[in-house]
């Protein structure tokens, strides 16, 4: 069968190209998608060609290559019904609308393992963000809020926003943000922070860190930098105070930014944490399965709406319009999605 895929062919440059899939297979399901959605952030990075080409792809999502050598695809939001299964014990899956950790593409060949089953209700643009939800939950768990702590999340992209949406229910004592871009500064306080500095602006980080450490206070008790920035995580190295963690779930790519382990990291004792969704806390996971996350992901979803979140469409053969819209980070662009007819 020829599909229609988004391939990305040099740095930035993408183009829809027809490609060949076979039947389904025992265990595969045939999904026509509906819609799919590019991240912002690391779509971002492989768009401009700033990861490196023998970096492995992640090993957990079958439909993925194995590395970044061009020509490839990428992608892992895509929402589609399924229209055909590879054996009739499967037959259940057939016109069920399901999310897959799928790349662009029109029609898909996804094994079942990488699908998750829309729940009742749940609109085709709202579980788009579950695979964000689900690492923005996992940058929550291991960050584990205390009531009182002091938090900042650096970046507010589509996962930092989820970030700040989930931690806003906690009962801090400060949840801060910060982000270069006005409009996702005015979306963070709507996803419920108290406040959101622009990191570019010298006198606004010097006027929080004062507040910070005024009087006896001790700085941040934790900050998440999902930015992708490595400027940010030195500045939340700067907020943070003493034993204070920092929980990164940024890729940074190729950044030649030096990263400042100096004396205000070593003598504040400050703990560096990595986070990614493809595996979970070790001292969780006896009690958190797979399940059990995509379970509350869902339940997020629904909280917060995330479908709200979308600002731009586009049909998949203006696939490279909608990267460098993406890319330019200009005014009010936060989810841009594929619509597939």
């Amino acid at each position: 069968m020829r599909v229609q895929a988004v391939y990305h062919v040099a740095p930035k440059s993408v183009a829809v190209q027809d490609t060949d899939v076979p039947s389904p297979r025992s265990g595969e399901l045939l999904v026509k998608a509906l819609c799919s959605a590019i991240s912002p952030g690391t779509e971002s990075l492989i768009f401009r060609g700033e990861i490196p080409a023998e970096l492995p792809q992640d090993t957990s999502i079958g439909s993925l290559q194995r590395d970044f050598s061009y020509p490839f695809r990428y992608g892992y939001s895509l929402v589609g019904e399924v229209a055909a299964v590879g054996s009739d014990e499967d037959r259940e899956w057939l016109g069920r609308r399901v999310f897959a950790y799928h790349p662009h593409q029109n029609y898909a060949i996804v094994d079942k393992r990488d699908c998750q089953i829309l729940p009742e209700g749940v609109p085709a643009e709202r579980a788009l963000f579950l695979a964000n939800m689900e690492s923005a939950l996992n940058l929550v768990f291991d960050t584990a809020p205390l009531p009182g702590e002091r938090i900042m999340v650096f970046g507010q992209g589509i996962v930092g926003l989820l970030t700040t949406a989930v931690l806003s229910r906690f009962p801090l004592g400060e949840l801060i943000t910060a982000d270069p871009l006005d409009f996702r500064r005015q979306k963070s306080t709507e996803m419920g922070a108290a406040l959101s500095i622009n990191p570019n602006v010298k006198r606004e980080v010097a006027a929080l860190k004062d507040c910070l450490f005024y009087d006896g206070a001790d700085g941040l008790d934790a900050a998440i930098e999902i930015s992708g920035n490595v400027t940010a995580l030195n500045q939340a190295i700067e907020l943070t105070g003493f034993a204070g963690r920092i929980v990164i779930g940024s890729w940074y790519g190729q950044s030649t930014t030096p990263l400042d382990l100096g004396s205000h990291f070593h003598r504040q004792r400050i703990r560096l944490i990595s986070s990614q969704v493809s595996t979970i806390n070790p001292l969780l996971s006896g009690r958190w399965s797979k399940k059990r996350r995509i379970d509350l992901a869902w339940e997020w979803l629904a909280e917060i709406r995330a479908e709200r979140l979308i600002t731009h469409h586009f049909p998949p053969g203006a696939c490279q319009e909608a990267f460098e819209l993406v890319d330019s980070k200009r005014a009010g662009v936060l989810q841009p999605v594929f619509e597939y007819t």
